[in-house]
């Protein structure tokens, strides 16, 4: 049996699932924890930073120690602490408490997602990873649509308490079964890796990785760093109650879904450059739709078509970013997971100020344009840098 064949893909994609979650299913029941500890939704919303922020930072430090001791038993690990963490969010007696939770909570999924994309990189040759990928990011798409409606329904009969039970309930039993499998699975290990500025030297040495490492970065900012800013517009533009809204962005993950299973037939048609540039115009159109748009329903269209055409953009840089350090593959999947948050962090910013300068339209207008050019630079950057080869299991 070939590695490809004997990937936990539905294991790693489950695991996925509950880590993606973690972020997104408490956005609904914001209203409620703030009623149970007697304060303000901007009060409570301290909790989602909580999580994102030592999501994004811990990166940089998780990856090495993938390659150090072995991807799914530092995945393993991570998932076991990352359910203790949120379990423990269950039974926090106050919104202090709550918050350091939620801190180590998104400090240990940290590790989950980007390790088990370098995991399936070290299994899978080149050619097919971006369609096994994306039967891995399958789980991330799910938490998309189903994560906000999840805390929604389960929040209004179990309370959000009994969320985050079921949430660390979800990543124990993951745990239990990974610990199982892990015997019998290859995980590639190296001594000599671990956190050291040698490994990141090599990084920025090579001038495709430096190159992808920027675009990570500008993904951040023009894609990851606008895309929230959406909802408000649509609260204010037309009206919709925030329930409405949360409907509507779910639309994201139809498109993402959508792409997850076309992405096999697309790959051989329109090759990796021509994905980024097609990206790019599903974004912008999508995106100048919802600010054109005269009545709400057209949002669906337009939103679906940001989901479709963020996964064809954001996939093929992905793919690649697991070619960046070859005998250090997760050290380098989390070096671009990290260089994404920083460029999220930063377009969050400059698309407030630019909001705040413009108006939504004016913002989204200067954003559909520079995602445009994204799309052309990356393409003219993959076509002159091809992919760097195949991976490779015969070392394990």
């Amino acid at each position: 049996m070939n590695a490809a064949a004997a990937l936990p893909i539905t294991l790693l994609a489950t695991a996925a699932f509950l880590s993606s979650s973690g972020s997104r299913v408490i956005d609904p029941l914001l209203h409620v924890v703030a009623s149970d500890f007697g304060t303000t939704v901007p009060a409570v919303s301290v909790i989602i930073a909580a999580f994102t922020l030592p999501y994004g930072l811990c990166q940089i430090l998780l990856g090495p120690l993938g390659d150090r001791f072995g991807k799914l038993r530092v995945i393993a690990l991570a998932m076991g602490a990352y359910a203790l963490a949120t379990g423990a969010c269950a039974f926090a007696g106050s919104l202090s408490t709550l918050t350091v939770m939620r801190v180590f909570a998104g400090a240990t999924s940290a590790a989950i997602i980007p390790i088990g994309m370098a995991y399936i990189a070290d299994a899978v040759a080149y050619q097919d990873r971006q369609v096994t990928l994306s039967r891995y990011l399958n789980g991330i798409v799910l938490s998309q649509l189903l994560a906000g409606p999840i805390g929604g329904v389960f929040g209004q009969y179990l309370g959000w308490r009994g969320v985050f039970v079921l949430l660390a309930a979800g990543a124990i039993m993951v745990t239990v079964v990974m610990a199982l499998r892990i015997p019998r699975l290859p995980d590639t290990r190296s001594a000599a890796a671990g956190f050291s500025l040698t490994a990141y030297r090599g990084l920025l040495r090579g001038r495709l990785p430096r190159l992808l490492l920027l675009g990570a970065f500008v993904d951040g900012v023009l894609l990851n760093g606008s895309f929230p800013f959406l909802a408000p517009y649509m609260h204010e533009a037309f009206g919709l109650s925030y329930a409405a809204v949360g409907m509507i962005l779910s639309c994201f993950g139809l498109g993402a879904l959508a792409y997850t299973r076309l992405v096999r037939r697309m790959i051989p048609i329109f090759g990796e450059p021509g994905l980024v540039v097609l990206g790019g115009i599903a974004i912008a159109l999508g995106v100048g739709g919802a600010m054109l748009a005269g009545a709400w329903p057209v949002l669906i269209l337009t939103q679906t078509a940001i989901g479709f055409g963020y996964f064809m953009l954001h996939g093929v840089l992905q793919a690649r970013s697991t070619e960046m350090l070859p005998g250090a593959r997760a050290t380098g999947v989390s070096s671009f997971a990290f260089t994404l948050f920083a460029g999220q962090s930063a377009g969050a910013l400059g698309m407030g100020a630019l909001i705040a300068a413009t108006g939504y339209r004016g913002a989204f207008a200067v954003d559909a344009v520079l995602v445009l050019g994204l799309g052309l630079w990356l393409r003219a950057m993959l076509t002159q840098h091809a992919p760097g080869g195949t991976a490779s299991v015969a070392n394990r």
